[in-house]
């Protein structure tokens, strides 16, 4: 009888104990979204013909945070995803169709216990069926696009209410930018802006059991940092070769929060294509090479994850080129991939950098480095 009771007790607390374990999938759910929009032109040289309106359709794979890493308590439990896209431009002889593979990651801005205000971005790698070519297909009238793949940025904000533990629904507004930085010409890219309505199911539930933990404040510690890169500028003749172009920055940083680093600094980016074009047309002999370089003045703020960064950054030109920069202020997005990051020693970080650098709605370069926190 003793061990009946022992065995019965022993199974009753072994299965309520596995019971308040919490499903690992838990916080896993799909997302899709049907997108219209409309394209626009963003540049005088943008000749194309705009279509009435075009339509996308979106499948996220979404994953809540746990709370596993200190840094997910830190950004309140983001939403992180892989968004897979298919666009219909409108105008199938000249823009193709889009498809897009994308990560993501969401941020709250307003929290309530049924209704959210969130805002994500995500970017990744784009194909479309039509670009810029001579021959076979003779697509000269599309100006907007020299290669197949190219880059894909995808912005939404969402209002979202949740219905119950494995459904959400949501509208929203969002906009795409499909170009190859100018790895091809021509490159003007194609931009869309549009609407948005979908929902989020989550076969285990949406609420996942946060990690909880006391954190200490990690130091607003200041570093020199610097980071040497390269591009490819394709200047010149449509479907013409890619010029390297030597990018280097110097600053310095300051965490804040203990989830964010804000940095300020200067940079220099020295385009080999300028530098030949002085050349070939023979202007200003013997000072080609002093002509073939920009500077600006630059600040930003990066987005810390663990041990990926998301990092925006502001630059306003010091220095010009020959071939001057359509304006004075540049935008450049991008991410950080660490991988050295401690609080001591000399060598405090070593990262991977993936830049994109844009005028307004224009990307001129995609830019890949190394860099170093002293």
């Amino acid at each position: 009888m003793r061990l009946l009771l022992f065995l019965i007790l022993s199974f009753v607390l072994g299965t309520t104990a596995f019971a308040q374990q919490e499903n690992p999938l838990t916080g896993i759910g799909i997302e899709n979204n049907e997108i219209v929009g409309k394209v626009f032109k963003h540049t005088p040289k943008f000749i194309l013909p705009i279509p009435s309106i075009s339509s996308a359709y979106e499948l996220n794979i979404v994953f809540k945070t746990h709370g596993t890493k200190e840094w997910q308590q830190r950004r309140r439990f983001p939403v992180l995803g892989v968004a897979f896209t298919y666009t219909n431009y409108g105008i199938d002889s000249i823009y193709g169709r889009g498809f897009g593979i994308i990560p993501n990651f969401q941020i709250p801005l307003v929290t309530g216990k049924k209704l959210e205000w969130t805002l994500r971005m995500g970017f990744g790698l784009g194909y479309l069926t039509k670009k810029y070519e001579r021959a076979p297909g003779y697509d000269t009238l599309n100006d907007a696009i020299g290669s197949n793949i190219n880059n894909f940025t995808l912005i939404m904000t969402d209002l979202r209410y949740h219905l119950n533990r494995d459904w959400d629904i949501q509208l929203g507004g969002n906009f795409s930018h499909m170009s190859n930085a100018s790895f091809k010409q021509p490159n003007l890219g194609i931009n869309m802006y549009g609407a948005h309505i979908g929902f989020r199911y989550f076969p285990e539930g949406s609420n996942p059991q946060h990690t909880m933990r006391t954190l200490k404040p990690l130091k607003d510690r200041w570093l020199f940092q610097v980071r040497t890169s390269l591009a490819m500028d394709g200047y010149g003749s449509s479907n013409g070769p890619a010029f390297p172009v030597y990018l280097a920055d110097a600053y310095v940083s300051t965490r804040w929060l203990s989830k964010n680093k804000a940095f300020v600094g200067i940079d220099y980016a020295y385009y080999t294509d300028i530098y030949a074009f002085l050349r070939n047309n023979e202007i200003l002999p013997g000072q080609e090479a002093k002509n073939s370089y920009k500077s600006a003045v630059f600040a930003g703020n990066e987005f810390l994850m663990g041990r990926v960064g998301l990092v925006l950054q502001l630059g306003y030109y010091i220095k010009n080129a020959y071939l001057r920069a359509p304006q004075p202020y540049y935008e450049k997005i991008g991410a950080n991939l660490y991988l050295v990051k401690r609080e001591q020693g000399p060598l405090k970080e070593l990262f991977l950098s993936a830049m994109l650098k844009a005028h307004s709605t224009i990307a001129e370069l995609a830019q890949l480095g190394l860099g170093f926190g002293f």
